[in-house]
């Protein structure tokens, strides 16, 4: 039987929907782009703020993957993860310091500089992983399955953890130099452009591009995944589950620690409390994306930096609102998140 002939605009137009329907998550950061350039009323100050929203959100997206990793995939609510975020900082610029990263006499040479910053990197990579898997055997351990005493004992492990900042770095916030290549910006179509903040995008990107390629690419993700939604058949075939989990846990730490070294770089200050206050956006991303979604959590963190950069220039009071008020939309509209990942019951 053939459909009638005033039926087929509204079938092809309902097809066009369903298609496009499982993208539309991505498809909101190019139509928040195009929002910003209509009502941002120079181009160069759009461009500008676009850079400074991606680079944000890279950053962002650095913390919160390792958050969502751990959040959606061994299903433990780690408020102490702002802790590794400060730690991993506090290393990280520790180690550029004592690498000369940053001295005003220093090579300037780029290679020089990345290479420096980069060893500072692995260092507080290296530093939040031990202390994530310490954190895992002696904090979360004896709590899993327990959300509302992982909640408890995580932040009381935040709260030691600052304290412990403030024994070996001081009470006081410490002012932070880039290295010199990193310095400065370049200028395109009139509008400043920092070279850290283009660092930051291609290293975000690099990073969703390998966990991607990770989870879904390698025996390891399948593994990981599959011990998510079935542990006892991934032992029965002779995996060792514990230990699969524990490298997620310290991944995940790892990553913070990444993250904090990054933004600590971005805000040119760190201090013992900045883990903590930036966890607030690191749940909105984390929750929005979909638990133990890398792609979620990456196209939500990316919203979140285009947004809030866009509405601190076009409305300044309104930017300390705006990421909640895109968390109570998406949830509106999928309330298990973007990409949520599903287990089995």
């Amino acid at each position: 039987m053939s459909l009638a002939p005033e039926h087929a605009p509204t079938m092809a137009r309902q097809s066009l929907l369903q298609r496009l329907e499982p993208h539309a998550p991505a498809l909101l950061i190019a139509a928040l782009a195009l929002a910003g350039l209509a009502l941002i009323p120079a181009l160069s100050s759009w461009i500008t703020l676009t850079v400074a929203g991606l680079a944000m959100g890279m950053m962002i997206f650095t913390i919160a993957s390792g958050m969502t990793l751990v959040f959606g995939l061994l299903d433990v609510i780690n408020f102490g993860h702002g802790a590794f975020i400060s730690v991993g900082a506090f290393v990280g610029v520790s180690a550029l310091a004592a690498l000369g990263g940053g001295a005003p006499d220093a090579d300037p040479s780029a290679l020089s500089d990345l290479t420096t910053l980069a060893l500072a990197a692995i260092a507080a990579m290296a530093a939040t992983a031990l202390m994530g898997l310490a954190f895992e055997r002696v904090i979360v351990r004896p709590v899993y399955g327990a959300h509302l005493k992982q909640i408890l004992v995580t932040m009381g492990g935040l709260i030691i953890v600052q304290q412990l900042i403030f024994v070996v770095w001081g009470p006081d916030e410490i002012h932070v130099a880039r290295p010199e290549s990193l310095k400065g910006a370049w200028t395109f179509a009139g509008a400043a452009v920092e070279k850290y903040r283009v660092m930051a995008v291609g290293l975000g990107l690099a990073l969703f591009l390998g966990l991607r390629w990770l989870m879904r690419g390698t025996k390891v993700g399948l593994l990981v995944r599959a011990g998510v939604e079935n542990g006892e058949m991934v032992e029965a075939l002779g995996y060792d589950i514990r230990r699969l989990f524990i490298a997620v846990f310290m991944a995940g730490s790892a990553l913070a620690g990444l993250g904090g070294v990054m933004w600590g770089l971005y805000q040119e200050v760190i201090t013992a409390h900045m883990g903590g206050d930036i966890m607030v956006m690191v749940f909105i991303v984390v929750i929005i994306g979909g638990l133990g979604s890398v792609e979620g959590c990456f196209i939500g963190a990316l919203l979140i930096g285009l947004l809030y950069n866009y509405v601190a220039f076009l409305a300044p009071k309104a930017a300390l609102v705006s990421n909640i008020g895109l968390m109570v939309a998406i949830l509106m509209w999928r309330p298990q998140g973007m990409f949520p990942v599903v287990k089995a019951k």
